[in-house]
């Protein structure tokens, strides 16, 4: 978006060379009133004098000169620039010749002199004055200003002028100089940008200046170059006070400006941090009249920022959702129901009150514009209900797209335009879209749905509104994007439990199995899918809502949630029949078949998925019959034998060493969910009789060794501990397992815990038990600590620790100094001085420092 210069023509009446310049144009004028009136020049300029009425039209008060008007063409690589308007028709009486032409240059000539340094500060501003009326002639007259060098030099002096009315023609002059694409370098090159910024740090400015100043910012910004120079910490605080101005054109040239910056990716993250999108949030959920170009300018600069992932649920936090525009010929299959009574727009049938339908049927039609405050409704349904009937009106009678940002998108292809609506009208908009029949703006609604869903609140909003129900109907459509769009959508709702409730009530079961059971669909489809399934089938979402949803002291919800727990495992019947039939479908021996090939097959990511449902299945007891009849230990198998956990000791600096971290986390989780999936069957006696388990523990020894995350070693020791139980009672280090669980899971994760917590206490607990372990003879105990790094967090407890603590640590170090490949490393981590301390002190246990002492080489 640019300010760009108005073309005006100038009628000489010939050969009369006194007759007054007089602008004409058809667009709106703006006056120009000069500070001080018959000023007199210099006598170097009397010689003029016949020429005088020639340019006295330049300084009479009442003289106008055009106001710039705001016009965007884009090019074919996206560059945005200034178009002036072709000058009105001249009629061959009023022709201009040639002799007048070199008239009117040597007069600019004498302007340009004029400004020099060497002037009466008054003569400088008449003259700046006079080249800024000129310029608005068009691009033929700011050709002529630019054949004199240093013009823009002098130009950009002036702006550190007191004079308000020489700031204001000498901005005026720049931006109708930076209006043409030729001389924006120029005019950036002469120190513009500072000097512009310096201006509008001044405490009191008018707004005519402000106006001018931020319109040449404006035409600057269209060039890319120059777009990082002007994103700059010191003056998109200006730009962003001035979306507050009281002078809408203010507004609207700070708007410009923010726009064309957002247009380059670079400058986005400077741009947030400066705090614009609250502000440009703001501008557009307030209807202002005469707000229109600021509107456009917040929408355009908005859409481009959430086109970044993380500053769309930015501006999806300031109350804006994105909305596709999808056109008007594709509302046309839009079918409202005329002659049923209204229901709720997530289904709930409302009760009718009227003994009939109203004569013109206005009661179906504006149901929800007038809910009586009597009524007990949350206010999301009230959202809802209004936000459709408002939406389906306009579908009705054909309004919808008429003022959201068609025509300053109209660059764009139609696949990529966007709305910026509020909160209620967007999310039910999009509803409506879901309910059309082109499977373009059926799949970019459901894609708007899934960015949307960013927070508790807009789940709830979507769910009230019925979106769910349109989706669960869109997963057996025929297009594979469309089914895509809506598994991604209907995943991004499945976080909230309660969402999980009605989308298993809706029958989404059915059609997940579906897509599970077709090998063929593509891996991103089937991770949405599988997830879906997790959060559906979890247990824990029942627990959670137990204890957040309400007190646990008894209340209603606590007693709600107790009940639905005990029909998620089978205790009661309340489920309706549809749920309970496609729980059983779900536990075909197919569906768990497909889950075990997909531990053997997929990626860890998918690994970890299928582990996770196949263990909420063990919950449920027939499900444990169905999966004794299939070969699960396969599946378990494969997961155990990742191929980046066999190559875990294979050299690694060939390959990039963050690709390899971010595969051994994956594989963490996977395995982790795999031991879970395992604890779980070995509770089965059924199992264990099947089960290879000296296999499984040798697997599993292996895993904890390696350099999986330690998080993810939890559930491994676990499971080798539960696997050890079936050889015997022997739960001493002796025992092989054991000892593997306690060097490579227990010690790191107690050191882990004494150098990462924050708490006193904790960390004396997990030094004590450290202590415990070496204490008792554990072989390898103490190379386990040395190799882990636990020396340097031992030496600092025994300076800031608790007596209880600092005690433990010392018996630790003592144990350690007695290999001398550790004296080095006890040395290096400052534990000689803080002996020293211990013992000059005589505190409780300075016989202990004094022992270690002895033994290191001091």
């Amino acid at each position: 978006m640019i300010a760009s210069t108005l073309s005006t023509h100038f009628n000489i009446k010939l050969p009369n060379p006194q007759q007054a310049f007089t602008p004409s144009s058809s667009m709106e004028a703006m006056s120009v009133k000069p500070r001080r009136k018959n000023s007199s020049f210099s006598a170097k300029f009397r010689h003029l004098h016949h020429y005088h009425h020639l340019w006295s039209s330049f300084f009479k008060p009442n003289s106008c000169s055009v106001r710039t008007v705001l016009s965007k063409v884009s090019g074919d690589g996206g560059m945005v620039d200034a178009t002036p308007q072709e000058p009105a028709a001249v009629s061959d009486a009023e022709e201009i010749n040639s002799s007048s032409s070199t008239l009117g240059d040597n007069y600019v000539a004498l302007f340009v002199r004029m400004l020099g340094l060497d002037h009466d500060p008054l003569d400088r501003e008449q003259a700046v004055m006079a080249l800024w009326k000129y310029s608005l002639g068009g691009k033929k007259c700011i050709d002529a200003i630019m054949q004199f060098q240093g013009c823009v030099n002098l130009t950009v002096n002036l702006l550190s002028s007191e004079s308000s009315a020489t700031c204001e023609a000498a901005a005026g002059l720049l931006r109708s100089i930076s209006s043409i694409n030729l001389y924006r370098g120029l005019v950036a090159e002469s120190g513009a940008i500072e000097e512009i910024t310096g201006l509008l740090s001044r405490p009191s400015l008018t707004s005519e200046v402000k106006e001018q100043s931020m319109c040449a910012l404006w035409n600057l910004s269209v060039d890319e170059k120059l777009r990082v120079k002007i994103a700059n910490i010191d003056i998109l605080p200006l730009l962003i006070n001035c979306l507050d101005d009281n002078d809408i054109k203010v507004k609207e040239a700070a708007g410009g400006v923010l726009a064309n910056l957002a247009l380059s990716n670079c400058n986005h993250k400077i741009i947030v941090e400066a705090g614009v999108i609250p502000k440009l949030a703001k501008l557009l959920k307030i209807d202002v009249e005469g707000s229109k170009v600021i509107q456009k300018e917040a929408r355009n600069a908005l859409l481009e920022l959430a086109k970044d992932p993380y500053y769309r649920i930015l501006v999806i936090e300031e109350g804006l959702v994105p909305v596709p525009m999808v056109g008007a010929d594709a509302y046309k299959s839009f079918r409202p129901q005329l002659y049923s009574w209204p229901t709720m727009p997530d289904g709930t049938e409302i009760e009718q009150t009227s003994k009939g339908p109203s004569r013109f049927g206005a009661s179906e039609l504006l149901l929800g514009l007038n809910v009586d405050k009597n009524v007990d409704i949350e206010e999301a349904k009230i959202n809802a209900i209004v936000g459709r009937t408002q939406q389906q009106f306009l579908a009705r009678i054909g309004a919808i797209e008429l003022n959201d940002g068609k025509k300053s998108q109209a660059e764009f292809p139609t696949d990529q335009r966007l709305a910026l609506l509020p909160w209620m009208d967007g999310v039910a908009r999009l509803v409506l879209i879901l309910g059309l029949d082109d499977e373009v703006a059926l799949s970019r609604a459901a894609e708007s749905i899934a960015d949307s869903s960013i927070n508790e609140h807009m789940r709830t909003s979507f769910k009230e509104a019925g979106a769910i129900k349109h989706l669960i109907q869109l997963l057996d459509h025929n297009s594979g994007a469309v089914r895509s769009a809506v598994t991604h959508a209907l995943e991004r709702l499945s976080v909230s439990s309660g969402d999980c409730e009605v989308l298993e009530a809706e029958g989404i079961l059915h059609p997940l199995v579906s897509t599970l059971k077709h090998s063929e669909n593509s891996e991103s489809l089937m991770e949405k899918t599988l997830d879906i399934l997790a959060r559906i089938l979890d247990p824990s979402k029942e627990m959670k809502s137990k204890f957040y949803d309400g007190p646990v002291n008894g209340s209603k919800k606590g007693l709600d949630a107790s009940r639905r727990l005990d029909a998620f495992v089978g205790l009661t019947e309340d489920r309706p029949v549809s749920i309970m039939e496609s729980r059983k479908e779900l536990l075909d021996s197919a569906v768990i078949t497909r889950l075990i090939e997909i531990l053997k097959t997929s990626s860890s990511n998918l690994q970890r998925k299928a582990a996770s449902i196949l263990e909420f299945m063990t919950i449920i007891e027939p499900s444990m019959e169905t999966i004794m009849t299939v070969d699960i230990s396969s599946g378990l198998d494969a997961v155990f034998q990742q191929k980046v956990l066999k190559d875990m000791e294979a050299d690694v600096e060939g390959q990039e060493l963050d690709k390899y971290a971010l595969e051994l986390e994956e594989a963490g989780l996977a395995v982790s969910a795999a031991s879970r999936l395992l604890t779980k069957l070995l509770e089965s006696e059924q199992f264990c009789q099947k089960v290879d388990s000296d296999h499984f523990t040798k697997l599993l020894c292996k895993i904890l060794k390696s350099d999986i995350p330690l998080h993810n070693k939890d559930w491994v020791a676990a499971c080798l501990v539960k696997l050890s139980s079936f050889s015997g009672p022997n739960v001493d280090f002796e025992n092989p397992v054991n000892m593997e669980v306690t060097l490579y899971e227990t010690i790191p994760r107690l050191l882990e815990q004494i150098k990462l917590s924050l708490s006193p206490e904790a960390q004396e607990a997990a030094v004590v038990e450290l202590n415990r372990i070496i204490s008792e003879g554990v072989v390898d105990s103490t190379r386990a600590v040395a190799s882990e790094g636990g020396i340097f967090p031992l030496v600092k407890l025994i300076e800031e620790g608790s007596e209880r603590a600092v005690e433990a640590a010392l018996s630790i170090l003592y144990n350690l100094s007695m290999d001398s490949e550790n004296h080095s490393a006890i040395i290096a981590a400052g534990a000689v001085p803080a002996l020293r301390r211990i013992v000059l002190s005589q505190r409780s246990h300075w016989t202990r420092a004094l022992r270690l002492l002895r033994n290191l080489p001091v």
